[in-house]
């Protein structure tokens, strides 16, 4: 028997006889019933948009279940993210209470660092600010001071030297 996604009794005859299978398949990839519930929407919404013909009930029912795992793993790996987003958030912004001593002592360190930067030669100090402070790779500083990948490394690494000398004479421990 020949099966037309988008007709309205071959559509009921599938969902009548597919949800139950689906619905499993979401839940046991997502092991939450609301998004399985959803997915299944998702997913019967889609079969019937396309308009496909299917030889038998068994090849839309084999269709179904390819889409609705689909969209479950999709599911499942967004919602990964967004809780790795949300931790990074929560660790950003939730830092220990600090002391005024400690904040008074952070600012300073903060200002030796910044006057020990200008001191540095400016073509190590740009690779330098690059590489700490625009989270750039040494690929894309390279491509931006159209020098080699290599000599970036090296500047950075010299800039790195200068800064920890400089530092230590103001009498600022570097780890």
């Amino acid at each position: 028997m020949e099966v037309k996604s988008s007709g309205f009794e071959s559509f009921k005859q599938v969902y009548k006889e597919v949800f139950p299978v689906i619905m499993r398949v979401a839940y046991h990839v997502t092991y939450n019933m609301d998004a399985s519930e959803d997915i299944c929407q998702e997913a019967f919404i889609r079969f019937f948009d396309r308009g496909l013909i299917f030889p038998s009930i068994d090849e839309a029912k084999y269709w179904l279940i390819r889409v609705t795992k689909n969209l479950s793993i999709n599911y499942v790996k967004r919602k990964g993210r967004e809780k790795v987003a949300v931790d990074k958030i929560k660790k950003q912004h939730l830092p220990a209470a600090k002391t005024g001593e400690e904040t008074v002592i952070g600012n300073e360190t903060c200002e030796m660092v910044r006057q020990a930067i200008q001191q540095i030669p400016e073509k190590l100090r740009a690779v330098l600010v690059l590489k700490e402070y625009s989270d750039l790779n040494y690929k894309e500083i390279a491509n931006i001071l159209n020098i080699t990948e290599s000599n970036v490394k090296v500047r950075v690494h010299r800039a790195k030297l200068q800064l920890e000398k400089l530092l230590t004479q103001e009498g600022v421990h570097v780890s």
